[in-house]
């Protein structure tokens, strides 16, 4: 005779359901047996809502919490076989629970972490909780921390960053201690316009450098010192017009070269 009947679970309004776990073992599908399923999640779901409220406050409703419990609790009793002889709350308790975990791993984190730096987090905050017992008048080292939750200083560090990865603040959220009202908004950089020309300053470098030393110089003076055309000609002792027909040529075979490259 199995001893799971009469073990009793330790909460005071747990069930005595050994009978119908045995009866629904041995249903065949149909309706008698969806009864049966549905008298046994009803009658577990006052547990599956105790273990939802232990992770009350960590930025889900209550409520959104209990719905996960109650679906970790249907998966328990759809899984469960008291011919194991394990009591129901023995199997239950890790099932609903590793459910509501699962919840908040995939579905709570404002930005996408891996899960291998999620469980990393999850260890460093439980070593910082535990050295916080035994370190006074300062707060833990990385290496403390390391050695506590027994990762290398490189995952303690990633799962320190990653604590503040769970919530993202609002672009529209003023900074601490900002006056007037400066939000992260304001500090975010905008494009830069230079940017839309490195692409033809590279492009163009090679080439400069093939053109005539007169020409190369005639370019420099009109487009890097700003130069008018009468200052270059009478600087370089030539008409202005000379000056003019020079930097069109150049330009005009510096453009012609790089289109045929592109083509």
């Amino acid at each position: 005779m199995r001893t799971h009947a009469s073990r009793k679970h330790p909460h005071d309004d747990a069930p005595d359901t050994a009978a119908d776990f045995d009866r629904l073992a041995h249903l065949p599908e149909g309706a008698q047996r969806e009864a049966v399923r549905q008298q046994l999640v009803n009658a577990w779901l006052p547990m599956a809502q105790r273990i939802a409220g232990r992770f009350r406050n960590r930025g889900e409703s209550l409520e959104d919490l209990c719905q996960v419990a109650a679906l970790g609790l249907v998966k328990a009793v759809d899984r469960y076989d008291p011919e194991r002889g394990t009591a129901f709350a023995g199997f239950a308790v890790p099932t609903i629970t590793g459910e509501v975990k699962r919840h908040f791993r995939d579905h709570m984190w404002t930005l996408h972490v891996p899960r291998r730096v999620q469980d990393q987090r999850n260890r460093v905050r439980a070593a910082q909780r535990e050295l916080l017992q035994t370190v006074s008048g300062r707060a833990p080292t990385l290496a403390e921390i390391a050695t506590q939750a027994g990762l290398t200083p490189e995952e303690a560090r990633a799962g320190l960053e990653a604590v503040d990865s769970f919530s993202a603040l609002s672009l529209d959220a003023e900074l601490p201690g900002g006056e007037g009202g400066y939000t992260l908004c304001d500090g975010l950089g905008g494009p830069d316009p230079a940017l839309d020309v490195v692409i033809d300053r590279e492009a163009v470098k090679p080439r400069l450098r093939r053109l005539p030393a007169r020409e190369r110089k005639i370019l420099y003076m009109r487009f890097f010192r700003d130069m008018t055309q009468r200052s270059i000609a009478e600087d370089l002792g030539i008409s202005q017009m000379h000056v003019s027909r020079l930097i069109s040529n150049s330009c005009e075979r510096l453009r012609r070269e790089i289109m045929q490259d592109a083509a």
